[in-house]
């Protein structure tokens, strides 16, 4: 069942707290840095692993525009999905279920979302501690199964994502 997956976990940017609170929290965007450090995240996964299959998004405004700008910028606009699991209640349940309804070809996935949920998804999965700040992006390999196991590649935070940006002296669009 997830027998060579690679699952992607990113965790939306940051985005507008003052004019949003209570009721109207799914209605947050990004901000501009939230949006620049996606754009820096989108080109460093482009160098990294350029194959993805499909991008799952929360419905969450904040996460679907950090969805929409990574779709963007790595030319995966025609696989881009929004899936209400990714939100806020988002457990490791909810994910084999959004893996069992994957088409047999879809191997690496895009998944966006929210914490606590990343976290304590990819914890559950790998049997570790992690923590995702606002646009991190981990890389998890599904190991052979009936349940979500397996190994934490690699994770990201944005200010390391941003580090690779600068030291490589691009500032423009990714490739592609």
């Amino acid at each position: 069942m997830t027998t060579g997956l690679r699952l992607y976990f990113l965790r939306h940017g940051r985005a507008e707290r003052q004019a949003y609170t209570g009721h109207d929290d799914d209605l947050r965007p990004l901000v501009d840095e939230g949006r620049r450090r996606t754009r820096a995240t989108a080109d460093l996964l482009a160098r990294i692993d350029p194959r993805i299959d499909a991008v799952i998004t929360s419905t969450l405004v904040r996460a679907r525009e950090t969805a929409d700008i990574m779709a963007e910028r790595l030319g995966l606009r025609e696989v881009l999905h929004e899936d209400s699991r990714l939100g806020l209640g988002f457990d490791l349940p909810t994910l084999a279920s959004l893996l069992a309804g994957l088409p047999g070809d879809v191997r690496r996935i895009l998944l966006v979302g929210h914490e606590p949920g990343l976290s304590q998804v990819i914890g559950e999965i790998t049997g570790g501690v992690v923590v995702m700040r606002k646009g991190a992006l981990a890389r998890v390999d599904l190991t052979p199964g009936r349940k979500p196991r397996g190994q934490l590649v690699w994770l990201l935070q944005s200010g390391i994502v941003l580090s690779c940006r600068d030291a490589s002296g691009s500032d423009g669009p990714g490739p592609g």
